[in-house]
């Protein structure tokens, strides 16, 4: 998963303004893009991404889908966001956080990883100056 903006609307404009978000933050064109089987995707695809290969189909898309987990438990337990504005202040940077204290389990040995955790947490007190108070 590269992005997550939300919008009230799920037609082509929106679309554009997403993959230009998207583009602008990456600074790279992307080779292939993946998404779920809204056609709006597709239009907006031909207009801003010209030469990227998409692939749309149901089962592809579940890697994405796979990523946003966290992001839906933790709506779960704020009882729903009030706002979009609010959903995307907390998306924005609840996605950075969870990904710094969550290293890929599954390429670590337990030693490495109870390590690599150290050191994220060793950097997360520096970060938020923790430090000088434990």
């Amino acid at each position: 998963m590269l992005d997550v903006l939300l919008q009230r609307q799920r037609d082509t404009k929106a679309a554009e303004r997403f993959f230009r978000k998207l583009l602008k933050k990456q600074g790279f064109v992307l080779r292939v893009m993946v998404t779920d089987t809204l056609k709006s995707y597709e239009a907006a695809k031909r207009r801003v991404m010209p030469s990227v290969e998409h692939r749309q189909h149901k089962g592809l898309n579940n890697r994405a889908e796979n990523s946003h987990q966290p992001t839906r438990v933790r709506e779960r337990r704020m009882r729903r966001f009030k706002s979009l504005g609010q959903a995307q202040r907390f998306l924005s940077t609840f996605d950075l956080i969870r990904g710094h204290f969550h290293p890929k389990q599954h390429e670590l040995s337990a030693k490495q990883y109870r390590e690599q955790l150290c050191h994220r947490f060793e950097d997360w007190r520096e970060i938020t100056c923790l430090k000088d108070a434990a």
